[in-house]
């Protein structure tokens, strides 16, 4: 009688030999890991570090050590090509807040060659931002603002997706939205989302969990 094993997926991104230090606090020494296709959660309280590790694995923040890989591209060395397989908007960002929601999406078709227009247009709907797509971002609530990101994080196509703390300023029924689109990431086999939250989401089927030292 002959077995068969299951293979494991490709990692999407390699992570090896990470260091990061505040002033005050080393957050990541030597820090490694694989993320493979689905969702992974980073779990941990407030200042544990979940930001500042999504921070680190956009390329936005610089490490003071170690080695990224998405997929074929080094962060190092190919920043270019890392970018671009990635998507991350930090929710908190001031960055956009003088352009329209609108403008911010039509930016992303020529950012990546994935972009979904039609799942775009179901999620402008079922985030109720339809009202909100002429305005620039400045006078958006936090929590509009937060869905617009939402929005583009999802429509992107991008191979890895960094959400940090997804759920936050949400009305109860995009929040049911949001975890209907994480049941959905979960089982794509071949991007992965990282998911930076105290708490697993739900019954979202999980590939692995990072826990953070408080």
């Amino acid at each position: 009688m002959m077995f068969t094993q299951a293979i494991a997926p490709p990692a999407v991104l390699q992570v090896q030999g990470l260091c990061f230090a505040y002033p005050q606090r080393a957050l990541f020494t030597d820090w490694s890991a694989s993320i493979t296709p689905g969702l992974t959660l980073v779990r941990g309280g407030d200042g544990s570090g979940k930001s500042t590790l999504l921070r680190l694995l956009a390329g936005e923040l610089p490490a003071q050590a170690g080695h990224l890989k998405l997929n074929s591209a080094s962060l190092h060395a190919q920043p270019l090509a890392y970018r671009e397989q990635l998507f991350w908007a930090d929710p908190r960002s001031d960055a956009f807040d003088q352009i329209t929601p609108l403008d911010y999406f039509q930016s992303l078709h020529c950012s990546y060659p994935g972009f979904d227009a039609s799942l775009l247009n179901e999620l402008v709907q079922g985030l109720a931002l339809a009202p909100h797509l002429d305005k620039p971002l400045y006078m958006l609530s936090t929590g509009s603002k937060r869905k617009v990101w939402l929005a583009a994080a999802f429509a992107s196509g991008a191979a890895l997706t960094l959400l940090d703390e997804p759920f936050a300023a949400l009305d109860k029924a995009s929040m049911g939205l949001v975890l209907e689109l994480l049941q959905d990431a979960a089982r794509h086999p071949s991007r992965a989302w990282v998911l930076a939250h105290y708490e697993a989401p739900g019954d979202v089927p999980l590939a692995q969990i990072i826990d953070l030292p408080d």
